[in-house]
């Protein structure tokens, strides 16, 4: 009996640039099929940018985005960000990204009429937004009391993954299936595609595939694989704590000791993890002097 075929989480850095940041056409049918582009402003074919120089987010999360940057023929920008963790930041982050590529647009000589619409397109494995089942969202400038008059120019897509389930397995949109590539395949104890051909009905999704068959990256690259899941690992659960210490700290009086060994545990663990005072402070509200205090002899920041 033949051993099925093993993959590589394609949310991951290493796996998701190897089918979105190399294969253009693979790229394409996966933003015509999020994207909400009519029929007529569909994505004919693509050009690789290199991304900007985003400021990172502070400490944490450096091992959890992937950015893949693209402009079509009609001169559209689109960026691509993959984040295994979430936090408010990356809103401002991805505001920010946006902003700078369609300002970018505008050199010595042009004219405002020549700038072109800029897509955010932004997918994360957590849960962000709990007051609403639905996992795709989609922002624009609109005027406050007429949704339907719309400030071309920026448009937004946030994707909640965890919260994406298929009305059933033989849909063939392409939205469902890239959804369903990214949400099953890899080290998750999902039916693999081996046990269902319909996966491999869609030429795209079937190379994908094959990139991320773990046969097809080397030693070395699997090795920066592991390490990178390692490094996103430790990142959620230092994360975890800091959510974990709001919890705590909500909850009734009379566990103040309790609470102060909580706090000082995630601070030593963000120091372990190479955070500075500053970065420290961001996540938990201390200042650089409680800091030190919680972290004891041999905790200089």
């Amino acid at each position: 009996m033949a051993m099925p075929t093993r993959y590589l989480d394609p949310k991951v850095d290493l796996a998701f640039k190897r089918v979105f940041g190399e294969h253009e056409h693979l790229l394409r049918s996966f933003l015509n099929a999020l994207l909400p582009l009519a029929d007529d402003s569909q994505i004919e074919s693509l050009e690789y940018l290199t991304p900007e120089q985003v400021p990172e987010l502070p400490g944490l999360f450096k091992n959890s985005i992937v950015d893949v940057k693209c402009k079509d023929v009609r001169g559209r920008t689109f960026i691509v960000e993959m984040q295994m963790l979430w936090s408010s930041s990356f809103e401002q982050r991805i505001l920010f990204s946006a902003s700078q590529a369609y300002v970018k647009q505008l050199h010595a000589g042009h004219n405002y009429a020549s700038l072109q619409p800029v897509y955010a397109l932004a997918l994360t494995n957590e849960v962000f937004d709990r007051e609403t089942p639905e996992y795709y969202h989609h922002y624009q400038i609109v005027r406050q009391h007429d949704p339907r008059r719309v400030l071309e120019g920026l448009q937004f897509v946030f994707i909640e993954l965890p919260k994406f389930t298929p009305q059933n397995r033989t849909d063939k949109r392409m939205l469902v299936k890239w959804l369903r590539f990214l949400s099953e395949v890899g080290e998750r104890p999902h039916p693999g595609p081996d046990s269902d051909p319909s996966w491999r009905e869609d030429p795209d999704i079937a190379q994908a595939l094959e990139l991320v068959e773990v046969g097809a990256f080397t030693e070395q690259e699997l090795e920066v694989y592991h390490i990178h899941m390692d490094k996103a690992r430790i990142e959620s659960t230092v994360l975890e704590d800091v959510r974990n210490l709001g919890k705590a700290e909500g909850r009734a009086e009379g566990r103040a000791e309790g609470e102060a060994e909580t706090k000082a545990q995630i601070v030593r663990t963000m120091h372990a993890n190479g955070l500075n005072a500053e970065q420290i402070g961001q996540f938990t509200g201390l200042n650089a002097r409680k800091i030190v205090e919680l972290l004891g002899a041999g905790g200089t920041l």
